[in-house]
C-alpha cells in the first residue's frame, strides 16, 4: 500500500513550528519563509528556552531539503575530543574505545540540514576544524586521511553574545563571520505576550496526548496571570509550568493559578512595568533640549539591555541599530547626560 502524501501547502507545513501570530514571530515567520529555501548559513540568537531549536526546525522544514531529516548537536553535551568525533566521525583505533568506525553528524546530514546548537561554548581547536568546513564543505574523519565532500546547509544558534566571546579571545572572527551569513533573532516570550493564550492552548493539547488524559483547560484568571509573568525562562520554563501544573491537579479538567506555582512578586512587578506612563509635556519654565532628549534616549537604550538581558547584539537589532552604533552611543550619553545635568543644575 503507498504511503499517504503530505498534500498540505508547504507554508503549512513548517509554519506549524512556529506557534503565535503576534507581530514579532510573523516577522520572524516571514523572515523564515524568505531563507528557508535558500542554502545560506543561519546564525540564530536569542535567550535561553525561546525556541531557536523549533526556529531551526522552521528554517528546514521551509526549505528544498526537507524531504531528509534535521541532524542536531548540542555543542554542549560533549566533551572536546567527543565532540569532534561526534561532528566528523572517526576510523576504528583512532582513540581509545574507538572500536569500530563511525560516521559523523555531517556526513549523516549530506544534503540535508545540520543544527549547531549553543556554538558559543564550542572549544577554539573544533572551531577551527568547522571553519575548514563551512569554507570547503569537505573533512576528515578522526584517524583518517581521506577527504569527505558534502553538500549541508548550516544552521547554528547560541544565546551569548559571539562579539563579546570574540573580545575575549574564546571565539574565532572568521568563524563568526562565516555563521552569520544570515542572522536571525528569536524574540522572548516577554516581546510576545500575546502568544502565551496559543502557547498554553498548544502545551496542553501536547501534555494532554502525551499523558493519554482528556483535555484540561485553564480558568480566566489563571491566563491573565500566566499573561503577566514575564518568564525569564521563556517558551521552555511555560511548557515545564503547564507539564507540572497538570501532573498535580488531579482528575481535575480546569486549571487555576494555585495550580502554576510561579512567583507573585514578578507578576506585580510585570504589572508596575507595564502602566502606562504619562504622556511628555512641555513645562511652563521651559527644557533643556539636549539633557531631556539625551536622557530619554539612554533610558530606551538601557531598557533594550535590561530586555535583552545584556545582550548588546540582541538590543541593537530591536532598535535597528548596528551594534557599534548602540556602544558608541551608550559610551556619549553616558557621559553627556551627566555633564549636562551638572551643568543645568549649577546655572
Amino acid at each position: 500500500m503507498p504511503v499517504p502524501q503530505n498534500t498540505a501547502p508547504v507554508e503549512e507545513r513548517w509554519r506549524r513550528f512556529l506557534v503565535g501570530r503576534s507581530p514579532v514571530m510573523d516577522r520572524l515567520a516571514e523572515k523564515i519563509r524568505l531563507i528557508g529555501p535558500k542554502r545560506a548559513t543561519v546564525l540564530l540568537t536569542g535567550e535561553t528556552g525561546s525556541g531557536k531549536d523549533v526556529a531551526a526546525r522552521a528554517i528546514h522544514a521551509a526549505g528544498t531539503r526537507n524531504h531528509l531529516p534535521l541532524v542536531a548537536v548540542n555543542c554542549t553535551a560533549l566533551p572536546e575530543a567527543l565532540l569532534e568525533a561526534e561532528l566528523f566521525g572517526h576510523v576504528r583505533g583512532a582513540f581509545t574505545g574507538a572500536v569500530q568506525s563511525r560516521i559523523g553528524r555531517f556526513e549523516q546530514a549530506n544534503n540535508s540540514t545540520i543544527f549547531l546548537d549553543e556554538i558559543g561554548d564550542m572549544p577554539m581547536d573544533t572551531q577551527a576544524k568547522l571553519l575548514r568546513v563551512l569554507q570547503e564543505r569537505e573533512f576528515q574523519r578522526i584517524g583518517s586521511s581521506e577527504t569527505i565532500r558534502v553538500d549541508v546547509r548550516v544552521v547554528a544558534a547560541t544565546n551569548v553574545d559571539l562579539e563579546e566571546r570574540i573580545e575575549q579571545g574564546k571565539f574565532r572572527e572568521d568563524l563568526y563571520y562565516r555563521l552569520n551569513v544570515v542572522p536571525l533573532r528569536v524574540p522572548t516570550l516577554r516581546e510576545r505576550a500575546e502568544d502565551i493564550p496559543l502557547l498554553v492552548d498548544y502545551f496542553l493539547d501536547k501534555v494532554c496526548r502525551q499523558e493519554a488524559i482528556p483535555m484540561r483547560s485553564v480558568s480566566p484568571e489563571a491566563m491573565d496571570y500566566l499573561c503577566l509573568f514575564p518568564w525569564p525562562g521563556n517558551v521552555r520554563q511555560l511548557e515545564n509550568s503547564i507539564e507540572n501544573a497538570v501532573a498535580l491537579s488531579g482528575d481535575r479538567h480546569t486549571l487555576y493559578t494555585g495550580d502554576f506555582h510561579l512567583p507573585l512578586q514578578q507578576v506585580t512587578r510585570r504589572v508596575e512595568e507595564t502602566v502606562e506612563s504619562p504622556f511628555l509635556s512641555l513645562p511652563e519654565q521651559g527644557i533643556d533640549f539636549e539633557e531631556t532628549m539625551g536622557r530619554i534616549e539612554l533610558q530606551i537604550l538601557e531598557q533594550a539591555l535590561r530586555r535583552t538581558g545584556g545582550n548588546k547584539t540582541q538590543a541593537a537589532e530591536i532598535l535597528k541599530l548596528k551594534r557599534t552604533t548602540l556602544t558608541a552611543k551608550l559610551r556619549v550619553l553616558s557621559k553627556t547626560v551627566g555633564v549636562l545635568a551638572a551643568t543645568t543644575a549649577h546655572s
